[in-house]
């Protein structure tokens, strides 16, 4: 039986390319990693204090937090297996404190960061090249054009979960590829391995497993031994262990933190019961207890309005409910100008504005280019990922692809959850628009537009590395 990891061995003919890819990923990584090593470095008794000093586009450095002291921080119904997977990394930073006296928790994080999207690369050009069928030299080309990406850039350097949401969803649509050009199926115990931990990383993604074993497998998607083995019951068992999860890890957590909070509400009241009974000529005690309770009116709505003003406040969208999932939609922050300029725009050109700052603390939710020649670039993108989907709209595997980006555009841009900073979450579709010119190339590569193409693909490139290279690496510098 052959090893199911050779898949990551890389070949002979793809170590040049691999290696440039290779050092082109620690660059960004060792940048973030001087960027704020001088003080993640240190030792700390409450990381999370430490951490969130990290500011690059609200990206979460819950990871840092969770390597550097176990926990299980993350939102558990959104990320139900990632702080398990985090769990070894964290025992090789308590060994690597106990020799060196710092916390390499960035580094850490970083090897991972590296290994993902280092394979990421790898695995997408061999998409081009072994599912789609490209030349290789197109195929180096989109993947570094994927890789010029903006959002591809960051996800693959800083402490979130993004970068390795990408790896797994690439890898399946590698897998599922290979096997619908061998006419293999997709089966259940590559079903249940692939969607344990693609959704264990980010629950949502889990779908995505299953479109993958429906587009493969066809009819035999519905038989009853599929849908139970592959889909029902690792769809009950994950969720069932982010219920036990939450029960045991967070609920306790939460409520102390209700409690506390209910402590020091007491505590305030008492306070300032007290500072107005004796500041007041009222001596009637029904006529201080009013008074006491316009006080506290006046405070809590001055708060309110105080807070209404902040950006963590005004950039949220209204959502349709406030339910526990409702509660993540958003039918308030305009549609158009997010697909233009949050889901076309940021996640493949950074706004020179605004630059990678955080939608919850400075950032607007919409910014716009000063440049029309960004605008131009983004149009370039969208036309050959339009023509893409049409050379390719008789490839099974590309509607594969193109399930993967209607999932999350269903979610995004009609229910609206995080839409607000919808760009964060590029990396789980950015690669899917590079997937669909390669139909547009693959159609193209005999014709006399082969050349022109292919100059223009290369310049799209050049352009991309160099805007989005020279504001990231200047804003980490």
């Amino acid at each position: 039986m052959r090893n199911p990891f050779y898949i990551f061995r890389v070949k002979r003919e793809e170590r040049g390319n691999a290696l440039a890819a290779l050092l082109y990923v620690i660059l960004w990584n060792v940048l973030v990693i001087i960027h704020y090593g001088n003080r993640f470095f240190a030792l700390s008794d409450n990381y999370r204090k430490l951490f969130l000093k990290f500011e690059i586009s609200g990206f979460d450095p819950i990871s840092y937090m969770v390597i550097s002291h176990w926990s299980t921080g993350y939102n558990i119904y959104r990320h139900p297996l990632l702080a398990f997977f985090m769990f070894v990394p964290n025992q090789i930073d308590q060994a690597l404190m106990a020799l060196t006296g710092t916390n390499q928790a960035t580094v850490i994080m970083a090897v991972i960061l590296t290994f993902c999207a280092f394979y990421s690369f790898l695995f997408l050009t061999r998409i081009f090249r072994e599912v789609v069928g490209l030349r290789t030299v197109e195929a180096w080309l989109l993947g570094w054009l994927t890789f010029s990406f903006g959002y591809v850039i960051v996800a693959m350097s800083v402490p979130d979960h993004f970068c390795l949401s990408m790896f797994m969803l690439i890898l399946t649509l590698y897998v599922a590829g290979k096997k619908l050009k061998a006419h293999h199926p997709f089966t259940i115990w590559q079903t249940v391995l692939f969607f344990i931990v693609t959704a264990g990383i980010s629950l949502n993604n889990g779908i995505k497993v299953f479109l993958a074993n429906l587009f493969v497998n066809g009819k035999r998607f519905w038989r009853p031994a599929n849908l139970l083995l592959a889909v029902v019951v690792p769809s009950l068992l994950i969720w069932g262990f982010a219920r036990l999860e939450w029960q045991h890890f967070e609920k306790p957590n939460y409520i102390a933190r209700q409690k506390a909070k209910a402590k020091k509400d007491k505590l305030w009241r008492e306070k300032t019961f007290a500072a107005f009974r004796d500041t007041t000529s009222l001596t009637d005690s029904a006529a201080i207890r009013k008074g006491y309770q316009q006080v506290i009116k006046k405070t809590i709505v001055a708060k309110y309005r105080k807070d209404h003003k902040q950006p963590w406040n005004q950039h949220q969208g209204k959502p349709i409910n406030a339910s526990e999932f409702g509660q993540w939609t958003d039918i308030s922050t305009p549609r158009w100008a997010s697909l233009v300029e949050n889901i076309f725009g940021e996640p493949i050109q950074l706004h020179k504005d605004h630059r990678l700052g955080d939608v919850l603390r400075d950032r607007p939710v919409i910014v716009k280019y000063d440049c029309l020649i960004n605008y131009v670039v983004e149009g370039l993108i969208v036309l050959l990922f339009l023509g893409g989907v049409w050379c390719g709209r008789r490839s099974r595997f590309l509607w594969l692809a193109l399930s993967f980006f209607g999932f999350d555009m269903v979610i995004h841009l009609v229910l609206g959850f995080g839409l607000n900073e919808v760009y964060i979450m590029s990396p789980h579709w950015l690669f899917i628009l590079p997937i669909a010119m390669a139909y547009l190339v693959k159609q193209l590569e005999d014709s006399r537009y082969a050349f022109p193409l292919r100059v223009m693909l290369l310049a799209l490139t050049l352009w991309l590395v160099t805007w989005n290279g020279w504001l990231y690496a200047t804003f980490l510098v």
